[in-house]
Order: C-alpha cells, then structure tokens, then sequence
C-alpha cells in the first residue's frame, strides 16, 4: 500500500463524508479500478497481511544482527569466609584466614567468522519469508478485489434487471389500460383484467426484491471498501463499452506463470524448503570465531596462604567448535528437511496444474459468455417483433390473453439474460485477471 493510494483513498473518504452532511443516503458513480484502490487502503482483512510484511522485515534485521560480534560481561562482589586446612585423614586441623572481600570482573567478546553457512542461509531464509509475506498479501488483495468486482456487477446487474422489468411494468399498465378500456366497451372480460393485473402485480414483487438485494450487495460492498454507511454506489454505466483485450489462452497461461501469486507463494515455500535443509546441513560443520577477553579477580584463592591483591590477565585467539553428536543425531532432521522440500515441490506442481486447469476453464467461459451475448441479444430481437405481433393481434381481437401474457413474460425472460450476458462477459474477464494474478 503505497502513499498515492492512501492518498487517494483518504481524500475519498473524507468527500464522501462531506456529502453525507448534505443527504443520508447519496448516490455516488463510482468505478471499479477506484473501488478497487479504496478496499486495499481501508479493508480490515488486508491489516494483518501489511503487518505481518512489517514483522517479517524484522526478522531480517534479526538473522543479520547474528554476524555482529557477541559480548558478554559480569561483575561479582562477595564475602569470603575462612578457610582451614586438615590433613588427609581430616587430622590436624587449622584454620586458614582468608581476606573476606572478594570481586570479579570480565569481558568476552566473540566474533563468529565461520558457522558452516548457518548466519548466511538465517539472513535469506528471512528474506524468502517476507517474500512469501508479500506474496500472501497480493494474494489476499486479489481476493478481495475478485469479490469488490463480482459485489459491483451484481449491483450493475440488478440495476439494468430493475430498468428491464420497470419498462415492462410501465407497457404492462398500459396494456391493462387499454383492456380496461375495452371492458368498458363490453368488448373484454372482467376475467382478462384480473390476469394482466396479475402480471403487472408480479412485476411490481419483482422490482421490490430486486430494490432489496441492491441494498443487500450495496451494504456489503460499502463495508468492504471502507466507504460511509449510507452511502449508495452506483456503478460507472461505461463499463460496458469498455473494450477488452482478445488475448489467446496461451498468453492468459504465461500471464498466470509469471505473476499468480499463488504460485509465487507456492515457489517461496520450495525455495524456504531448500534453504532449511541447508540450515540443517550447516549443523555438521565446524564453527570458528574469533575471541577475545579481560578478566579481573581478587583475592587470589590459589596461593595458600592467599593474596590479598587482584589478578588481571586478557587473552585473544581463534576458536574452533564442532559438535561431534550431530554426525549421528541431524541423520532424521535432514531426512525429514528433504522430504519437505520434496512436499514443497509436489506442491508447487499441484498449485500449478490447478492454475493451469483454472485459466482453461475461466477463457472457455469467457468465450462462452460472447457466444450467449450473441445468442441473447438474437432473442431479444426475437422476442421484442413476437410481442410487437402479439400485441397488435391482440388490439384487433385476433390474438387471446395468454398469447399476450406469453409473449410480455418472453420478453422480460430475453432482456433479462441479455442483461447477465453483458455482465457475464466482464465478470469472466476479472475472473481471468484474477487467476492469472494480472487484477
């Protein structure tokens, strides 16, 4: 999440709430591409992930804090009391003054210089986990912005459903005025007028629930992007003349190899795999560092009788430590890293046949649903010259009621699926983006 678009999301916001001022609820056009900014500036799913990116940062100045120089000290003050000496045989005893004031005082220092690889594969082992941090957070993102888009053509959806139903319904009403005219003229039955009010009565259900779920889906999108309650989305009605690529599957499948972030997370597990066999190897190798130190102790206790004075000495040298016991004991631990790594792999592989399998299926969709635009707008075609007939039949007596109700039910039925297979299409393209990691 950068500064630009937390800028922008801010900025937003702050808009919005301005305008609430002016109305409770305001309808506001707004675009996918800047809904899609304001979910991942304000979506509380997505904190975790940036702060778990924070917190694996960290740990990389942890593992490389591991090639600075480890320095120890300690001070002592103590009572002493006196001794006394005996014989072997505990005879003779003697008692033994000792001067009863007694301190200590050190420094070590210890600079590793070589620890079979083991601070080295620490520090990338480190990286290769923010890495995959990163990696689960675009992951994260991407879903969210799968279910923004999908929240936000349904909406579309059920705002061009309520305009086809509301054109029906006003030629509906206008039907039922003409044949309340003609009972008028004893030309109709009463029984005519009951069955369209039924229809027209059907219609006005239909807009009722269609009103409810736009609530529904505009309620769960506002949350989601972090926008004011009462806020109405209206979506950007150019979004259907937006031209999309006609890329061929083949180019959506490299797409998807080189930015899914599912098998970029996929990949981090392998390498993350790898780089703890190495750690476990590393665990056979010799440790050498460099020591250096200064010591300072009173009273000296090794003469007898002892010295009242205090003895300083320092040292430095090379020190060389190897743990024999891991020759026999890191036998199970490299077994059990290897067979990890190899799960790693396998998993890699699985992530990437169901990406593959995921591609197939999203294009084959996709060009299924411009074969159903096709099909759909032939029916609304279709459709709309049969009711055209029907009804200029029916207003010259050669066509019965049901035939009319038929062809008005036809008609809403075409203009319905033409309106799914508009969204349909666009819904299938971010599909595609989705699963190839290109959202």
């Amino acid at each position: 999440m950068n500064n630009r678009r937390l800028l922008i999301g801010l900025c937003f916001i702050v808009l919005m709430g301005y305008g609430g001022y002016a109305a409770d609820r305001e309808s506001n056009v707004i675009t996918i591409e800047n809904l899609f900014e304001l979910a991942e500036t304000n979506s509380k799913q997505l904190r975790p992930y940036f702060t778990a990116e924070q917190e694996s940062l960290k740990e990389i100045e942890v593992a490389r804090s591991n090639r600075l120089p480890d320095i120890n000290t300690s001070l002592s003050l103590s009572f002493i009391g006196d001794g006394f000496t005996t014989k072997r045989n505990f005879a003779d005893y003697q008692r033994a003054p000792i001067p009863h004031f007694g301190n200590g005082l050190s420094i070590n220092i210890s600079q590793p210089i070589y620890s079979g690889g083991a601070i080295t594969t620490g520090i990338e082992l480190a990286d290769l986990k923010s890495a995959a941090s990163r990696f689960s957070t675009e992951l994260q993102r991407d879903n969210i912005r799968l279910r923004v888009a999908g929240a936000y053509l349904d909406i579309y959806k059920f705002y061009n459903l309520k305009a086809v139903v509301t054109r029906n319904l006003d030629n509906a009403r206008t039907v039922l005025g003409q044949m309340k005219d003609r009972v008028d003229q004893g030309v109709a039955l009463q029984n005519d007028i009951t069955r369209y009010e039924l229809l027209v009565s059907n219609l006005e259900l239909q807009i009722v629930k269609i009103d409810n779920m736009i609530n529904i889906l505009n309620n769960n999108l506002v949350k989601t992007v972090g926008l004011p309650d009462g806020t109405i989305i209206e979506p950007d009605s150019a979004i259907l003349a937006k031209s999309l690529p006609n890329k061929s599957e083949s180019v959506w499948q490299n797409d998807a190899l080189e930015s899914s972030p599912v098998l970029k997370l996929a990949s981090s597990g392998v390498d993350m795999s790898r780089k703890t066999e190495s750690l476990v190897k590393s665990e056979r190798l010799p440790k050498i560092g460099v020591q250096a130190g200064w010591t300072l102790d009173g009273p000296i206790l090794v003469e007898v009788p002892p010295i009242n004075r205090n003895l300083s000495y320092w040292y430095i040298g090379v020190g060389v430590s190897y743990n024999l016991a891991s020759l026999y004991k890191n036998n199970h631990s490299l077994t059990k890293s290897r067979i990890a790594t190899r799960r790693a792999v396998d998993s890699y592989e699985a992530a990437k046949e169901d990406i593959s399998l995921g591609i197939n299926a999203d294009y084959i969709k996709y060009l299924e649903a411009y074969e159903e635009l096709k099909t759909q707008e032939k029916s609304v075609e279709l459709a709309n010259r049969n009711y055209n007939i029907t009804s200029t039949r029916f207003s010259a007596d050669m066509a019965l009621l049901t035939d009319m109700i038929d062809a008005a039910n036809s008609k809403l039925d075409a203009e319905q699926q033409l309106v799914n297979a508009r969204i349909n299409i666009i819904y299938y393209y971010y599909k595609l983006l989705f699963t190839s990691g290109k959202i």
